[in-house]
């Protein structure tokens, strides 16, 4: 077989339904579930995706998990927030016929509390996510947004998933949260030790990275929005490194 769809979920019943029939023009879709406590796997299914469950450890483990479940040539990682177009259908089933490149960067449409986001470094927010199976894995050492090792050359595709990424401020909150604890403890694990200036400095930096460097303000006050919030959870990541450091002390 020549690609797979993998989507990876974890109480998802709310997404995994209009996900999989986006993605239905693929050879095969799977789903591996990190044991939902919903109606995620009952409901992928009934659409015809085959699907496998595995507990949690981190993204980059339960990916390179997913790489070798499937045996077709090329797999398309998406998550159950977002849609495949059938534009970019058309893209991807031309370029796996392309043998010349071993992965593919896909952009993005981030819609965040109910709009795209065209700044802020959320756009076009490329993910490696089209990879030749044999010649790419997941970096280890990066639990959480994941970086891919390949063997061999990447391309970049025209046509965009889109992405329904925070509805409301309490996802936005929740996931961050989780985010910021996830990056602590890898700065942890690398003996990074913060020092006060980073509860200032590095928040302020994200800020203006954001909302200036790229071009945030563009995006009205979504934008503001937005790049007040990230550079909130970067001083969320150092205050949790902090109390961290206490604990192993």
């Amino acid at each position: 077989m020549r690609l797979s769809v993998v989507i990876l979920t974890k109480d998802e019943e709310q997404n995994i339904a209009d996900c999989i029939a986006s993605v239905q023009w693929a050879g095969r879709v799977v789903v591996l579930d990190s044991e939902s406590a919903d109606r995620t796997r009952e409901i992928a299914q009934w659409m015809g995706a085959m699907v496998y469950t595995r507990p949690f450890r981190d993204y980059a483990d339960q990916r390179n998990a997913a790489l070798g479940m499937v045996d077709s040539v090329w797999v398309l990682f998406i998550d159950a927030d977002e849609r495949a177009t059938p534009e970019l259908a058309a893209e991807v089933r031309r370029v796996v016929e392309d043998d010349s490149k071993v992965g593919w960067w896909v952009p993005r449409h981030n819609y965040i509390f109910g709009r795209v986001i065209r700044h802020a470094g959320w756009y076009p927010d490329h993910q490696l996510r089209l990879l030749r199976r044999g010649h790419a894995r997941y970096d280890p050492a990066r639990p959480v947004h994941e970086v891919v090792i390949l063997d061999g050359e990447a391309g970049y595709l025209q046509n965009p998933l889109i992405h329904y990424n925070y509805r409301t401020l309490a996802e936005f909150r929740e996931r961050q949260q989780q985010y910021s604890a996830y990056e602590a403890q890898a700065l942890l694990e690398e003996g990074i030790r913060p020092q006060w200036r980073n509860f200032i400095l590095q928040p302020l930096r994200e800020f203006c990275r954001r909302y200036l460097t790229l071009q945030g303000y563009r995006d009205g006050a979504h934008g503001l929005v937005l790049s007040l919030l990230m550079a909130w959870y970067t001083f969320q990541r150092y205050r949790l490194l902090h109390a961290l450091w206490r604990t192993h002390s």
